[in-house]
């Protein structure tokens, strides 16, 4: 990647923050739109956990950070508080890194 490529891009998302923060004004969702942005949200960061938790270069692997993942789950459905949550999957993670 060319730092031409890069500048462009970070001048892209600049724009497209501009243009959003000019144009919520006078642009509202209604009904469908706000039920569908609502939801959008936690599907594609579910997405990216997914990808970042089982992608092993192009092919389905299963590591220590999917045991974290899988305890951390695990202790939210248990309505563990955050902080606990993230302290049981990171220790989790480090002691099977360990074995």
């Amino acid at each position: 990647m060319t730092w031409w490529l890069l500048a462009g891009l970070a001048a892209g998302c600049y724009f497209f923050k501009i243009g959003g923060v000019l144009t919520a004004g006078n642009l509202r969702l209604f009904g469908s739109g706000q039920s569908f942005l609502a939801y959008l949200t936690p599907a594609v960061l579910s997405g990216l956990i997914v990808v970042q938790t089982f992608d092993g270069g192009g092919r389905l692997t299963v590591s220590a950070l999917t045991a974290g993942v899988a305890t951390g789950a695990v202790a939210t459905l248990m309505k563990a508080p955050l902080p606990v949550v993230l302290l049981v999957a990171s220790a989790t993670t480090a002691l099977t890194r360990v074995l």
